[in-house]
């Protein structure tokens, strides 16, 4: 499948299969590309743990479920809870940008070396940074980044996906997460049920009410025979409600015990 396709494609999936597993290769790919992901510093913040729904007591998945989420928790078959690992830089300490001079990433044409970390990005950068409030948010930043390739992977393999949030404190004590890492949200994964459409793609703002050109309040202007060109790569479908929709998840509720 194209690029532009996966992106096209791509819904929060609320109905899957509960009784297909997910193949683990396939989950190993979706990892495979969060781990690839651009990150600043070389620094991979992003934490995965793989959870199997079926493994999971009954009392500690009730307890994980949240009021807006509790149904799709049940369904999908794995929940790939993304976490930010906030000791990486103080643990570190300027060992993975080196580690990108060493290969060639990072070059003395734009000003880096070693010694450029030990004197300056660390003591002016890095280390003010891992203590500044702001940090989590740095950090989230890069984490939503590699975990939004695990997604479009999921795609891509033929999978539905939807991020969910879930009762942080019963996650920790259940699955060992550490007192240093940011729990943010998990990835349901599964078969879905839902036609590849899914109704539609979602509601979106006008590009012109969300993105500017040269300062905010001159509008970024759309150019029509760019969206014909992304509309022909399947990335641009037709917007939700598709006909049809209202009738299909009334079907599904149904099948799956669902209230309507």
């Amino acid at each position: 499948m194209e690029f532009a396709e996966v992106l096209g494609i791509r819904r929060s999936i609320r109905y899957f299969d509960p009784e297909r597993p997910v193949e683990r290769e396939k989950i190993q790919k979706i990892l495979e590309a969060m781990r690839i992901a651009s990150c600043a510093m070389n620094a991979q913040w992003l934490r995965a743990i793989v959870v199997y729904r079926d493994d999971v007591p009954p009392e500690t998945m009730e307890a994980l479920k949240l009021p807006v989420a509790g149904v799709i928790q049940e369904l999908a078959p794995v929940h790939i809870y993304c976490c930010a690992d906030l000791s990486v830089i103080e643990r570190d300490r300027g060992a993975r940008p080196k580690e990108l001079i060493d290969v060639g990433a990072l070059n003395p044409s734009h000003g880096w070396s070693h010694r450029f970390v030990d004197e300056f990005v660390w003591p002016q950068i890095l280390e003010p940074l891992s203590k500044s409030p702001a940090y989590p948010i740095a950090v989230a930043f890069d984490v939503g980044g590699a975990a939004t390739q695990g997604l479009l992977m999921a795609f891509d393999e033929g999978l539905g996906a939807c991020w969910t949030a879930y009762n942080v404190e019963v996650a920790r004590e259940a699955f060992g997460i550490p007192d240093g890492w940011l729990p943010l949200h998990v990835m349901n994964v599964g078969y879905p049920l839902e036609s590849r459409e899914a109704g539609g793609q979602r509601p979106r703002q006008p590009l012109e009410e969300l993105y500017f050109e040269g300062r905010v309040g001159q509008p970024f202007r759309r150019d029509e025979a760019v969206v014909r060109e992304l509309e022909e790569a399947n990335m641009l479908q037709a917007s939700a409600p598709l006909p049809g929709r209202k009738e299909e998840v009334r079907e599904l509720s149904r099948k799956l015990g669902l209230p309507e």
